[in-house]
């Protein structure tokens, strides 16, 4: 895989009808993170600890951060939020591929300077199973 262009990296929420680009968005950040569950005891193999095979929980967090750019997704996101609404996002990865699935809105900020624009930074995390298509 060779260097991509960071703005290639986009947060898409669907709309009731098709995803539409969150827009706006300067700087964009996914993590995905599984928790481990320890099952060493007092004979495992060196005193190395062991895990369980696939029985932590998965999860995923989004993090952006822009300015106010288009008032049809600036209202949607701001509207999700305030109903707490877990909605579909989609977020493609270039050269990588598409991870989709349920996330709910966990952090809304505003921010503006005194000679500058009024800027946003929101923070979504998985509420439910997700896909992955590869490209």
């Amino acid at each position: 895989m060779t260097a991509q262009k960071g703005k290639d990296l986009l947060v898409k929420i669907h709309d009731g009808t098709s995803f539409v680009t969150v827009a706006g968005l300067r700087s964009r950040r996914i993590a995905f993170n599984a928790e481990s569950v320890d099952i060493t005891h007092a004979e495992s193999a060196g005193r190395w600890r062991e895990l369980l095979d696939g029985a932590g929980v998965k999860r995923a967090a989004i993090a952006g951060r822009g300015l106010f750019k288009d008032a049809a997704t600036d209202a949607l996101m701001r509207q999700t939020f305030f109903d707490g609404a877990v909605k579909t996002f989609q977020i493609v990865i270039p050269d990588f591929g598409t991870v989709e699935g349920p996330f709910q809105i966990s952090s809304l900020e505003f921010a503006g300077e005194h000679n500058g624009e009024v800027t946003y930074e929101l923070a979504l995390d998985s509420a439910g199973a997700l896909t992955f298509t590869a490209l």
